[in-house]
């Protein structure tokens, strides 16, 4: 009977927290595995607790560099030990949305494996994840009074995995498409071999409440794999990649990328509710100008093919011309990111030709579009959704790159003007 009160406690809390964090800026927690005394698995030149979080390190500085909104917690940025429900607890109490953890593979002398996997928590009965997660939660055994804060978990016991398959039901589907996507990028853009997506009981997954993962760099024990784990440009690749699957779920399921909100103030309710309506249908109050900008009306875009509608949205920013403040900020939706210069028609642009660039540190950005109407800079990342389905919308203003949520607010402020 406790048990089943408490359950219906931490479903409603579940709740509670789902709705709080849609008014507060998107959280991650990154996690690198293993540090001080605990060492992990060792390699012939390195110690894994080092390559963790080299690449833990600059994962979080992609993530902080180009989506500053983001807040970025570490469970450690030096080499210290930190236990792993302490790891979980950091995640816990920052009410995080993610939780990435970086570990590097091994296995014993002589036997050899290349590759890049990804793990979310789960019982398959595979003895090759059983042993994994084995392994990695092995290491709560250096912690003081390990029985009593695991409430009895033995790591080297099968038994004692039979209860994850009843936790975290409600984050399991994210989880594991957070790994795919993970995994996807990193071996398609990294270069690394798939090992592929797995689920087992990793413990340190377990005690966590917010969708996560734990990405196998690489296996330490295989001289070849440990060079590359341990060179700054194939670390830059594997950071980067996984900075790109992060991207990739956080537009998907972060409404905030494209909705930017404010922390709860007082009075601002009804604020929130209009701001949530206006991306969703065109405000009432229209001037001239703007009714001149639409084309067809809503019985008419029901008859028009998916490119058709495509094309009258981009027609529609480009041809925008409404009198408007000065200084007044400009909506552009960036596309994608690229190290180089790239030549006309190449393949990121998946045949889109209207778009323009701007280079911010090593980095070119593509965008698409420029209105000072978010509205219609929404519509077209919209429509543009299926081929660029990781655009945003940035925000320039007298030529320079412009905070998007204070963009957002000038925009509803010259609207009502």
């Amino acid at each position: 009977m406790y048990k089943k009160i408490t359950l219906i406690w931490v479903v409603l809390w579940m709740l509670a927290m789902t709705s709080f964090a849609a008014n507060r800026n998107f959280t991650l927690v990154i996690d690198a595995g293993h540090g001080g005394h605990d060492a992990g698995a060792r390699g012939a030149i390195s110690m894994e607790k080092n390559v963790n979080l080299s690449v833990a390190l600059q994962f979080g500085r992609y993530v902080e560099k180009y989506m500053p909104e983001v807040r970025v917690i570490y469970t450690r940025k030096t080499d210290k030990f930190v236990s792993l429900i302490e790891r979980a607890n950091i995640a816990n109490r920052a009410n995080a949305d993610l939780f990435i953890s970086v570990h590097t593979n091994a296995l014993p002398a002589g036997k050899i494996a290349r590759g890049f996997e990804t793990y979310t928590l789960g019982m398959h009965r595979a003895m090759d994840n059983l042993d994994v997660a084995m392994r990695e939660n092995s290491v709560i055994s250096m912690e003081k009074d390990y029985k009593q804060t695991y409430q009895g978990f033995d790591p080297k016991s099968s038994e004692s995995y039979i209860i994850f398959e009843f936790i975290q039901g409600k984050n399991m589907e994210r989880s594991v498409e957070l790994a795919r996507m993970i995994q996807r990028k990193v071996c398609d853009n990294a270069n690394r071999p798939d090992k592929g997506v797995h689920q087992a009981g990793f413990l340190v997954l377990r005690e966590t409440s917010m969708p996560s993962c734990l990405i196998e760099l690489g296996f330490i024990t295989t001289p070849d794999e440990e060079r590359i784990l341990n060179n700054s440009d194939r670390v830059n690749d594997i950071a980067k990649s996984i900075y790109d699957g992060f991207a990739q779920y956080r537009n998907k399921y972060d409404k905030r990328v494209t909705v930017p909100y404010r922390p709860l103030q007082s009075g601002d309710v009804e604020e929130l509710k209009e701001q949530e309506s206006q991306h969703q249908v065109e405000p009432q109050r229209k001037n001239e100008a703007q009714k001149k900008v639409e084309v067809l009306k809503k019985t008419e875009a029901l008859k028009r093919t998916e490119p058709q509608k495509k094309a009258e949205v981009q027609k529609k920013v480009v041809a925008q011309k409404k009198p408007e403040p000065k200084d007044a900020p400009v909506f552009k939706l960036q596309i994608f990111v690229s190290d180089r210069i790239l030549r006309k028609g190449d393949a990121h642009f998946k045949g889109e030709t209207d778009y323009e660039s701007f280079r911010e540190g090593n980095l070119v950005k593509y965008t698409m579009g420029a209105s000072s109407n978010y509205n219609e800079i929404y519509r077209l990342r919209k429509s543009l959704q299926e081929k660029f389905p990781e655009a945003f919308i940035i925000a320039f203003k007298s030529g320079q790159k412009y905070d998007v949520n204070q963009a957002i607010r000038e925009f509803k402020q010259n609207k009502n003007r």
